[in-house]
């Protein structure tokens, strides 16, 4: 941005008074790897360069559509990602022990880190995840949540781009560890589990996995 007047993000640059963040998740329903929130901030008239560049819901998306995609959405517009690997989140369900509130903190910190970058953003649209509210940092902005936001380009930009860090992440354990973790909670994820404690032991799944899924039972033994 150069005065507050112009956008920049890689190599294109779009002249934009006001905008729109978008933010989603990825990871969420994941076993295995960490869950990652972004944000994209897109000015007025940005909804149709990101339909040009092929933008739409990421589950729609093979996980290579998704990575080419997520970098022209980095080129192109400014970004956000809080990760929360699985350590961490750990850490935090067990003192929030509510999902909902842990995407909460998540999409606030997106929305904020944007904001304190590009201010002329005025309004965000993220998925229904818990209750609408307004954020305040410096300027007020309005927060709109709604059922099957992806629909809308921007907030289909936001989890383009959190898919494509969270498959980042997850190869990396997955090297890290010497063994693949899949994605999902299905028994692919079972059996990868069972394998990552009998290699690794059960006190190492808190380093790859988020444990208060009942998997963790399953894989442990402890329960069905």
């Amino acid at each position: 941005m150069d005065g507050g007047s112009r956008w920049r993000g890689g190599r294109t640059e779009h002249e934009a008074p006001a905008g729109t963040i978008g933010t989603d998740e990825s990871g969420k329903g994941d076993y295995f790897g960490p869950l990652v929130v972004a944000g994209v901030c897109v000015p007025a008239g940005g909804r149709e360069v990101l339909a040009a560049l092929g933008v739409r819901d990421s589950k729609t998306l093979s996980d290579g559509q998704a990575e080419r995609l997520a970098r022209a959405v980095r080129e192109a517009y400014p970004i956000a990602v809080v990760a929360i690997g699985p350590e961490r989140y750990n850490a935090l369900y067990a003192k929030v022990g509510n999902l909902n509130r842990l995407l909460a903190w998540a999409h606030a910190r997106v929305i904020e880190n944007l904001l304190e970058r590009i201010p002329e953003c005025r309004e965000a649209i993220s998925d229904q995840f818990g209750d609408a509210r307004v954020l305040e940092r410096g300027r007020r902005i309005s927060l709109t949540q709604r059922p099957r936001a992806e629909s809308d380009p921007v907030v289909a930009a936001a989890s383009i781009v959190a898919r494509a860090e969270f498959l980042r992440r997850l190869d990396a354990l997955s090297a890290r560890f010497g063994m693949p973790l899949p994605k999902g909670a299905g028994p692919p994820v079972l059996a990868a589990g069972r394998a990552f404690v009998a290699r690794h032991g059960a006190d190492a799944l808190g380093q790859v996995a988020k444990l208060h899924f009942r998997t963790t039972r399953q894989v442990t033994g402890a329960g069905p």
